[in-house]
C-alpha cells in the first residue's frame, strides 16, 4: 500500500477537492496521509481557551466546530471508502456542512473530548485502510455528485485538515 498522492488522478475526484490536494505533498504515502492526528491534536491543544468558542464573523464556526466538522467529514468519507472497497457503488448523497454543525452541539463540549474522539476516529480509519487489498483502493464510486476513488480519500482528508488548521491560524489567532 504504498501509494503516494503523485499517483492519484484528476478522473478519480471532483475538481472542487483540488484546494485540499494541493497541500499534501506529492512523495505522502497514503498511510502519511492518515498518519496526521498528531498534527491536528497538538495545534488544537496549542490554541488558547478563550478562542475556542470564538467566531471570527457572524455565523462562522468556532474552532470546536470545526474540530467536529473535520470528525464528521471523515465519518462521512470513511463510509464512503468502505463501501467502494466493497464494491457497493450506490451513488451517494453529499451533506450540509452548515447544517451539520449547527446541530453537532461541539461548543457545549471539552476539546479534551473532541480531540479523544477525533483520534479514535483516526485510528479506526488507518485499520480500515490497512484492511483493504491494492485492487480496492482503485474502485471508483460517486458520491457527491462526483466520483472518489477509495484510494484518494485519505489524502483529501489530509488536505482538508491542513486547510483548517490555515483557516483557524489566518483568521481566529
Amino acid at each position: 500500500m504504498e501509494v503516494t498522492k503523485a499517483e492519484i488522478y484528476q478522473t478519480e475526484y471532483k475538481p472542487y477537492y483540488d484546494l485540499y490536494l494541493q497541500r499534501v505533498p506529492l512523495e505522502t504515502t497514503l498511510l502519511e496521509a492518515l498518519d496526521q492526528k498528531e498534527e491536528l491534536i497538538n495545534f488544537f491543544n496549542t490554541l488558547p481557551k478563550n478562542k475556542l468558542g470564538f467566531r471570527y464573523a457572524p455565523n462562522k464556526w468556532t474552532p470546536k466546530q470545526i474540530l467536529q466538522h473535520l470528525i464528521d467529514t471523515e465519518r462521512i468519507f470513511m463510509n464512503r471508502a468502505l463501501r467502494f472497497a466493497r464494491k457497493d457503488f450506490t451513488e451517494l448523497p453529499g451533506y450540509d456542512e452548515n447544517d451539520y454543525a449547527e446541530h453537532c452541539f461541539s461548543n457545549h463540549r471539552t476539546l479534551e473530548d473532541l480531540l479523544e474522539e477525533f483520534q479514535a476516529l483516526r485510528i479506526s480509519s488507518i485499520y480500515l485502510f490497512k484492511s483493504f487489498e491494492n485492487e480496492m483502493l482503485t474502485n471508483i464510486g460517486q458520491a457527491s455528485g462526483g466520483p472518489f476513488s477509495v484510494r484518494v480519500l485519505p489524502f483529501i482528508l489530509c488536505g482538508h485538515q491542513k486547510h483548517h488548521i490555515h483557516i483557524i491560524k489566518e483568521r481566529y489567532l
